[in-house]
Order: structure tokens, then sequence, then C-alpha cells
């Protein structure tokens, strides 16, 4: 049930077509924390691919716990290169 209802979220935000809407619907869907909260995983994921600071400095320097970056990193080695790959190119790495 939690897998269709996720399925169905990345559904609705692959269905829009600006950025505008994306931005619309994420607005509704998720609380002010929740949109600071991906935000900063966003930025951790991509300071760790980036690979130019330590995991406490970048803790240190986005204000997130070392849990976070430790979630993000475990994240990073649990996928295949391909897909570690199509999340550097996602951010604009390669």
């Amino acid at each position: 049930m939690a897998e269709a209802r996720w399925n169905q979220v990345v559904g609705l935000i692959a269905e829009q077509s600006t950025q505008e809407q994306v931005s619309t619907l994420l607005g509704a869907l998720l609380s002010h924390d929740e949109k600071l909260a991906v935000g900063g995983r966003l930025a951790v994921f991509k300071a760790l691919l980036e690979g130019r600071i330590s995991q406490r400095q970048i803790a240190a320097d986005l204000g997130v716990s070392i849990a976070t970056i430790t979630r993000a990193s475990n994240t990073l080695k649990s996928m295949d290169e391909d897909a570690r790959l199509t999340l550097r190119q996602m951010l604009q790495l390669s």
C-alpha cells in the first residue's frame, strides 16, 4: 500500500510539465519543515558526490546532523554505479 502511494506521488510529479506546477504540487504535499529537510538532503547528496570535503564539514556547512549525512552516504553506497551516475547527472555534477 505505501509503495503504491509513493508510486502515485512519483507519477504525479513526472506528469507535470513546468517547474511551477511541480512547485505547486510539492508545496501542497510538504510542510515547511519537510521542504527544508528535502532541500537539506539534496544538498548533502550533492556534497557527498562532489567529494571535496569531509562528512563532518558537510554537516557543519549545511547545518544538518551527522545521522543525515550517514543515511545519505549509506544510500549512495547501496546504489549501483548506473544509479549513482544518473543522480550525478541530475545534480549536474558530470
